[in-house]
């Protein structure tokens, strides 16, 4: 148990660095070209690790069609997410951008509720509501009341990041049923989901290559695939080792590690009102994990 709460943490300061260093170093190069060089990073750094650690690499599992479908779909639907999630930390603040991103398990509740006919505790009805008015504290700048829910509906970045969610929500529910449903092996779904994505958006990603092409920006994609495979292994160590609705709240703390480094490092500004922002969402994605 005592393992899993430092792995969820280590876990969300992984994650909430990347999405600042998206942010800081990133600028400029599309979402797609990021994606597919930062992906086969990810997974020539985590390989020789799924190959050299216990009994190997797993062979990939048999799946009937409707399990491919999901399996794709799943696939697909992440990286859209990732996609817009880098194009809304490209034209909005990180310290903005993160809480707003973070409420995906706003979206996952009423899916499992209406599709999977999951019951919806109380407590997860309070937890839809703080971590939505962690999205009205983000989008607050003083004036009339309901100014936040008019820039949370105008404003690009929220936009972004509020769809993003949604994708992440519809690919985490599949995430589930393919791991838990389908007995995915995990050494197997890390490279097969991030390859899957890279290959999904390299059409786009060969029509926005940049005009300086990429050898340049090398550097920066292997290192932060070294990031990717280890925020990957250490997320999947925190959810082996501790209660998945614990880790969840845990991991999901990147949004105020993103705040903060946005804030400090890039002085963006209301870190205490981005901050708390940030703060309500993860409080409202643990009574949501509950």
């Amino acid at each position: 148990m005592e393992s899993g709460l430092v792995y969820a943490l280590v876990a969300a300061g992984i994650w909430g660095t990347y999405l600042f260093a998206l942010k800081r170093y990133f600028a400029g190069i599309h979402g797609a070209v990021l994606t597919v060089f930062v992906n086969a990073a990810a997974i020539a750094w985590y390989l020789p690790y799924a190959v050299g650690t216990g009994d190997g690499m797993p062979a990939f599992p048999t799946l009937d069609t409707a399990a491919l479908a999901v399996l794709a779909g799943t696939i697909v639907i992440g990286g859209a997410g990732f996609l817009l999630s880098v194009r809304a930390l490209a034209v909005g603040d990180v310290s903005y951008v993160a809480p707003i991103a973070k409420i995906v398990p706003v979206f996952v509740v009423p899916i499992e509720v209406l599709g999977l006919g999951a019951s919806l505790d109380p407590t997860a009805v309070v937890g839809i509501g703080v971590a939505t008015t962690a999205v009205y504290l983000a989008n607050y700048e003083g004036g009339h009341l309901l100014a936040p829910l008019r820039r949370a509906v105008h404003a690009r970045p929220a936009q972004l990041a509020v769809v993003s969610a949604m994708l992440y929500a519809v690919s985490d529910v599949g995430r589930r049923l393919v791991l838990d449903g389908f007995t995915f092996p995990t050494k197997v779904w890390v490279p097969t989901f991030l390859g899957g994505v890279a290959i999904a958006v390299l059409p786009l990603a060969l029509r926005r290559w940049p005009s300086e092409g990429v050898r340049p920006h090398l550097p920066k994609f292997v290192l932060a695939g070294s990031g990717v495979a280890v925020g990957e292994h250490v997320t999947a160590l925190a959810f082996a080792s501790a209660p998945a609705s614990i880790v969840s709240t845990l991991v999901n703390a990147q949004a105020i590690v993103a705040v903060l480094m946005g804030c400090v490092l890039l002085d963006e500004p209301g870190l205490r009102r981005r901050l708390g922002a940030a703060v309500l969402a993860v409080v409202g994605v643990g009574l949501i994990a509950i």
